[in-house]
């Protein structure tokens, strides 16, 4: 069910914004669903976000088509699979010149803001105004950059981040035009750093671990076992879990760029992290942990700064949701919350994205539209970061070009599922790079996934019903001869879709 170019009846109507709704479009970094209160967490509380579920609909099966920033953010903007868009990685350039959910809308007659991670190396295009971070982006005293260049901003990313985009709703859109924002935070992304409030959240608690924590992969393939993304063996103490070095000690890898994100601070926010660190530094050194425990103790550090970076984008949220309000414009006003991809909070042992597995495939969309929403509502249908772009730019009355392989929401937020409705979603993932995850392609429907390794020549099958931390492949498994002759016919059915081109070994 793929579209053709459709330019609705509101593109012909004046805008005002009475006419139109306005949208704000907050996509977060590496968002775990199991750190959303609304999709079930049990290690943290996100009200805010939960505020626009319980007004409005929750997605329960929304993935990425490609589980890394660029390629991800891509695909959002465009409705259409990386091998199309041009962005299949972090290295590829973001061709402007394409249409967007920025270029429709903007032709379409709203005025537009990009303001946070941007990541795409070229300039944003279709946006009236854009304030962006360079690259990756700093936690602390971060650099932003505009048309007129480069400033550093003193302060914590996520609270800038929300501070620039209130500014450009407050003092510089077009007030005479429906309005549409692009809010994108930094975090939660690695290295995790939280702003000076949340440095005590969940000190002295302990988060439950996922069941997983300490699998060995041996019920998976070779990627499983080659991966590089391990809490036990792949994280930096310094860089990713703030345990300062001993004074002389040589640094390698990322703990040489570790210095330079502490040197941002100002003296107050160095003091703050040095009162909140110094303590669990000096119990660590004095427990002197080895083997599982080492783990668990990683794991117990990194997950609650990763959380405590949640705590700062869900406020961000808050702060803009009570502007709204303020200003008598939640009810004129699409609001979407969503993340790039999920994340690996521990489950095999991991963190980072990048696998075809639910914790980094799944994302959390929540999507508020007053008069078409029912508030509370959950949605099940299988839906893609592709889906957006025709989402809004049909909601805004701008042409939907011809070549989107995305498919309009509107319907399922209406509380109905048209009955073409796609039952598979396609996932292709090429970046063999940091964390030495191998390309890989396939197809997930409602309770299992097939993953196909051309670079290894193997296959991975997932029951998700009866294994949802998908560590037994089985593939091979006789039993499921019916399933997996099913799952290999339908991702031929996707990769003809989608016109995905081959990948080496398919």
């Amino acid at each position: 069910m793929l579209h053709l170019a459709i330019v609705p009846l509101l593109a012909l109507l004046a805008d005002t914004p009475q006419t139109r709704p306005n949208i704000i479009f907050f996509l977060s970094d590496d968002h775990a669903c199991n750190a959303v209160g609304a999709y079930g967490s049990v290690i943290n509380e996100t009200p805010h976000i939960d505020r626009l579920a319980k007004e409005g609909a929750t997605f329960d099966r929304a993935f990425c088509s490609n589980g890394i920033c660029a390629p991800s953010r891509a695909a959002f903007l465009t409705g259409v699979h990386g091998y199309i868009n041009g962005v299949e990685n972090n290295s590829h350039k973001f061709d402007g010149t394409q249409p967007t959910i920025a270029t429709q809308l903007n032709d379409a007659g709203y005025t537009t803001a990009m303001i946070g991670k941007w990541h795409l190396k070229t300039d944003p295009v279709g946006f009236d105004y854009w304030d962006i971070l360079p690259g990756q982006g700093h936690y602390y005293a971060p650099d932003f950059r505009t048309k007129d260049g480069k400033r550093r901003v003193q302060g914590h990313v996520s609270e800038i981040t929300a501070d620039l985009a209130l500014d450009w709703l407050k003092n510089k859109r077009d007030p005479q035009k429906p309005f549409m924002l692009m809010m994108n935070q930094k975090a939660p992304h690695r290295a995790w750093m939280p702003a000076p409030e949340h440095l005590d959240m969940f000190e002295g608690e302990l988060i439950p671990e996922p069941p997983s924590l300490l699998d060995d992969h041996e019920g998976r393939g070779t990627a499983a076992k080659e991966q590089e993304m391990e809490i036990a063996d792949h994280m930096w103490l310094w860089y990713d879990l703030k345990i300062d070095p001993d004074e002389g000690t040589p640094l390698t890898g990322p703990d040489r760029w570790a210095k330079g994100r502490y040197d941002r601070m100002s003296d107050a926010q160095a003091q703050a992290w040095k009162e909140a660190y110094d303590p669990r530094n000096e119990a660590f050194d004095e427990a002197d942990l080895e083997g599982d425990d080492l783990t668990r103790y990683k794991y117990q550090r990194y997950i609650k700064d990763y959380l405590r970076c949640v705590a700062g984008v869900d406020d961000s949220v808050g702060r803009v949701l009570d502007w709204l309000d303020e200003n008598d414009l939640t009810d004129n006003t699409i609001v979407i919350y969503a993340s790039d991809q999920g994340f690996f909070l521990g489950e095999q042992g991991w963190y980072d994205k990048r696998f075809m597995n639910d914790p980094a495939l799944r994302l959390p969309l929540i999507v508020r539209w007053p008069g078409v929403t029912k508030p509370g509502s959950r949605i099940d249908a299988m839906t893609q970061n592709i889906d957006l772009m025709p989402t809004l730019c049909a909601a805004g009355g701008a042409a939907v070009p011809e070549r989107v392989q995305g498919e309009d929401l509107r319907p399922l937020l209406e509380g109905e599922t048209p009955e073409d409705w796609r039952d598979a979603i396609y996932y292709r993932y090429i970046e063999q790079g940091v964390h030495n995850v191998a390309p890989h392609e396939g197809v997930r429907t409602d309770r299992y996934a097939l993953i196909h390794w051309p670079t290894h020549g193997e296959w991975e099958l997932f029951d998700l019903e009866t294994d949802p931390q998908e560590v037994r492949n089985v593939h091979d498994d006789p039993a499921f001869a019916d399933v997996r002759s099913r799952m290999h016919d339908a991702l031929d059915k996707v990769r003809t879709i989608y016109a995905a081109p081959s990948m080496s070994g398919s």
